[in-house]
């Protein structure tokens, strides 16, 4: 049996589990989620505690039942303390702003690059150079950051780009030019 998919889940205060047919909602004072549920694999609430258990052992009912299990608990922590992910901008003249609810990039390109957030996901700016994303749904969270990532990554040789906060970006030499004495 899986060791990840056997462990219960205790439900906080404040929150709700509703198991149907469709899937398993989770409400609590940050938002709602809904999470489908693939066939083989039961979700059970009982006294605060959820429990997830799987009917077959195939391979893919095993992989289904730690990984419903993991987002159970990703989607229980979220809808009580949202996720967040915190991008810096680096390079002159880089900078974001929020033009309605698209977050308009300037990082040296021609044009400004114009991405939408996701239903459920905040963008924050604290200043020009910070873009701060957060949510409910954890891996949302992390696909927007990584689609404004995506659009300038940083770039070893100067450092400019977008990069998460804290992340390292090993610096490249650049080429040197020596005088020939001949």
């Amino acid at each position: 049996m899986s060791r990840i998919g056997k462990k219960p889940l205790k439900v906080g205060t404040g929150v709700t589990v509703t198991v149907a047919a469709t899937g398993v909602t989770v409400k609590g004072p940050k938002g709602s989620l809904t999470l489908p549920v693939p066939s083989g694999i039961a979700v059970g609430v009982k006294d605060g505690v959820v429990s997830v258990t799987r009917s077959g052992d195939d391979k893919q009912t095993r992989s289904n039942h730690g990984t419903i299990r993991s987002i159970l608990e990703n989607h229980l922590q979220g809808v009580v303390t949202p996720f967040s992910r915190s991008l810096e901008i680096q390079g002159v003249g880089f900078q974001a702003a929020m033009k309605g609810k698209k977050l308009a990039l300037k990082v040296g390109f021609a044009n400004e690059i114009q991405l939408e957030a996701p239903q459920g996901v905040q963008v924050d700016l604290p200043s020009t150079t910070m873009v701060v994303v957060s949510g409910c749904d954890c891996q949302a969270v992390g696909e927007f950051a990584a689609r404004i990532r995506k659009v300038r990554p940083p770039e070893p040789y100067n450092g400019k780009g977008i990069r998460y906060v804290g992340e390292h970006v090993e610096r490249k030499a650049g080429k040197t030019f020596t005088s020939s004495g001949g």
